[in-house]
């Protein structure tokens, strides 16, 4: 049977941290989870380290000091997803903005289409965003479309966060050379695999706004997403992108 990790990156997300542990364990494929808490002032940790009594073997723990970006967590979860051989490892929010049971159809995916990299996508056909204001999806959406076409990449939705992967194609990207750390951070990764030529696939998904807890998003992510991705295809271009 294959290994499946989802690895959900915490800070202060006390309201959803144990209900989201539950809605991915209540799933029919069981999913290993692994929590990297950076340093949560609000006992975020804490929840988890009682949780990982009743889910021994299944609810895994990295806690890192201070607040140091998305990214990094990712990168620090997909070590330890790859040391641990997990055979697909999955990343999704905290928040329930992904909704855990389409982790099965990003798994399926995987396992029996055979594709190597799937997006859970708000902006292929069926996908749909819910409590967004305009401007939010003005922003998301803008985002998106300006990624493609500086990148020429065939994902409809780049900035998304609801992703599964094949162990191959994260042992193959040299994470330590992934640059960014807010949400270009995803875009880089996907950039990373359509230039290696892995199969990427979008299952349409419902993104809904967080209803507990604080979001993220600040105007430094928002800068680095608009110069980075022009960078970045730009070294692509030059034969300089790793």
């Amino acid at each position: 049977m294959t290994k499946s990790l989802v690895i959900i990156p915490t800070y202060n997300e006390k309201e959803n941290v144990a209900k989201i542990i539950q809605a991915v364990f209540s799933l029919s494929i069981p999913f290993h989870i692994l929590i990297v808490d950076d340093g949560s002032p609000d006992g975020t940790a804490d929840i988890v380290k009682d949780l990982q009594k009743e889910h021994s073997g299944r609810l895994h723990l990295l806690q890192r000091l201070g607040k140091q970006g998305l990214g990094t967590a990712y990168i620090a979860g997909f070590k330890w997803g790859l040391e641990n051989n997990y055979d697909y490892i999955f990343e999704m929010d905290a928040d329930f903005s992904h909704n855990p049971s389409d982790l099965e159809r990003l798994h399926s995916a995987l396992d029996e289409d055979g594709f190597d990299l799937v997006v859970g996508s708000r902006y292929c056909k069926g996908g749909k965003v819910k409590n967004w204001p305009w401007d939010r999806i003005f922003l998301s959406f803008g985002a998106s479309l300006y990624t493609r076409c500086i990148t020429w990449m065939p994902v409809r939705d780049p900035t998304a966060g609801f992703i599964g992967y094949r162990s191959k194609v994260l042992a193959s990207i040299p994470l330590d050379k992934i640059r960014f750390v807010g949400y270009a951070f995803q875009i880089e990764m996907k950039f990373s695999a359509y230039l290696r030529g892995f199969k990427i696939k979008e299952v349409p998904i419902t993104f809904v706004d967080r209803v507990e807890g604080v979001s993220k998003l600040s105007s430094g992510i928002i800068h680095e997403a608009v110069f980075g991705v022009m960078k970045m295809r730009l070294k692509s271009l030059l034969g300089e992108y790793p």
